[in-house]
């Protein structure tokens, strides 16, 4: 059964003849005549296609593109020690990026239009996903050439792996003097085509490729070498880039969060906000009642329950700034919105009375088994009355009724911090209650 499995999943059984591979890759590399043309048109093509924000555009300067052909070339050869076949590869390659970054930079310093849209701004933070995307898409792509059904497998590999994108975006930093898109854009692509080429040296030994010539061991070494220092020079920045990126995206969830617990608060109904993941801020604008200093401070407080650290939180007072020049059609349309979030605050707070008691159940569910010395919970919806003040302040309420002499203040801020969180509100009051002995 095993023995079936691994015929099935043979490559070899499919593998075209060795010599119809080295020629078909050697007819990729050279770039003259027809894969002149086509790399010319292509970047003539995704630099129009950036430069309007087509996407569609964009797609088709991928699949025209010839830019896969050398760097096949390049992981061939050196899977196969083909000195020769990799210099003319490296060559072609050369000239295939320089030409495409020097007329996409006269593209664009002369282009009228020179904003940067989100098919530019996509290609300029590489993370390690990408390198993800070019290894595997480069495996595809390669196992496709040594295939003798090849599918459609390339043009899935071409729009994957966006090499020409890059190279345009790259052009366009240098075409407007912005050198951190330069910087961005040809680090992928420097990692497109290094992961491409990666794994062409992945299938061609898995292949058992000829190699056609003798070559000393010890070059052989020097080689490995080589290949290994510029594969980790390569993706240790995208491990940087990839952990700040999930970092980013975490920040957002929490804004988020954050953004929807926040939205009515005393009176004021938040009218927008603003999310800054990279710089960690978030910028809140209220309209109707005027928040006082406390109040903001309040808000601010209520960011560290979402991670969020309060000196990153602005407020403003939106309809109180006539620079803005809010128009009474967007005002009228915020208090509407407005009164939509309190209604549905409402359906909420009604569904959680009606399920009070069995949130209490899951509470003490959850907290019991971290400690045992809580022996029940009770969990209650209520109104905070304040003598002197008209104001009516929902409060939630949770007792705990502990073992007598149980739970050090500490360990009782702690489980108090954990019940705010968990129930998403900093008014909720926790209270606990000692067990009384059997004999009191």
């Amino acid at each position: 059964m095993f023995r079936n499995l691994l015929t099935f999943i043979d490559l070899r059984n499919e593998v075209e003849d060795y010599e119809i591979i080295h020629e078909e890759i050697e007819r990729g590399v050279i770039f003259r005549g027809t894969n002149l043309w086509i790399l010319a048109f292509a970047i003539v093509v995704a630099s129009v296609g950036l430069n309007m924000n087509s996407t569609a555009v964009v797609i088709g300067a991928m699949l025209i593109s010839p830019l896969m052909g050398p760097i096949n070339g390049l992981g061939y050869s050196i899977a196969t020690y083909n000195f020769k076949l990799f210099r003319t590869s490296l060559k072609n390659f050369s000239f295939a990026v320089l030409a495409s970054i020097l007329a996409s930079t006269l593209y664009f310093a002369i282009s009228p239009v020179a904003t940067a849209h989100s098919e530019l701004l996509s290609r300029t933070s590489p993370t390690i996903y990408d390198v993800m995307i070019a290894l595997f898409g480069g495996l595809a792509g390669i196992v496709a050439i040594s295939s003798k059904m090849k599918g459609n497998v390339i043009p899935g590999v071409a729009i994957a792996t966006a090499l020409m994108p890059p190279l345009c975006t790259a052009g366009y930093g240098l075409g407007t003097g912005q050198f951190n898109f330069f910087f961005g854009a040809f680090y992928l692509f420097t990692i497109n085509s290094v992961f491409m080429a990666l794994a062409a040296i992945m299938i061609s030994r898995f292949l058992r490729f000829p190699i056609r010539s003798i070559v000393d061991p010890a070059q052989k070494v020097k080689v490995r070498r080589g290949v290994m220092i510029i594969i980790v020079i390569t993706i240790l920045p995208s491990l940087y880039f990839g952990h700040q990126l999930v970092e980013n995206e975490k920040f957002g969830q929490n804004a988020e969060m954050f953004t929807k617990n926040a939205t009515v608060f005393e009176g004021a109904y938040l009218i927008r906000h603003e999310v800054d993941k990279s710089q960690r801020k978030v910028s809140l604008i209220y309209g109707g009642k005027t928040l006082s200093d406390s109040l903001k401070q309040v808000i601010k407080k209520r960011g560290e329950i979402f991670n969020i650290d309060p000196e990153g939180i602005t407020i403003e007072q939106g309809f109180a700034l006539d620079e803005r020049k809010v128009s009474e059609t967007e005002i009228l349309r915020n208090r509407i919105n407005a009164m939509q979030n309190m209604l549905q605050q409402a359906e909420v707070r009604e569904d959680s009375l009606r399920n009070a008691p069995l949130f209490g159940r899951q509470l003490f569910d959850e907290i019991h088994p971290l400690y045992p010395d809580i022996l029940s919970c009770t969990y209650s919806e209520t109104m905070l009355f304040t003598d002197g003040s008209s104001d009516i302040h929902p409060v939630s309420q949770v007792v705990f009724r502990i073992a007598k002499g149980s739970l050090d203040p500490a360990t009782r801020q702690k489980i108090r911090e954990w019940v705010q969180a968990r129930c998403g509100r900093t008014n909720t009051e926790v209270i606990f209650s000692d067990m009384p002995d059997a004999e009191e």
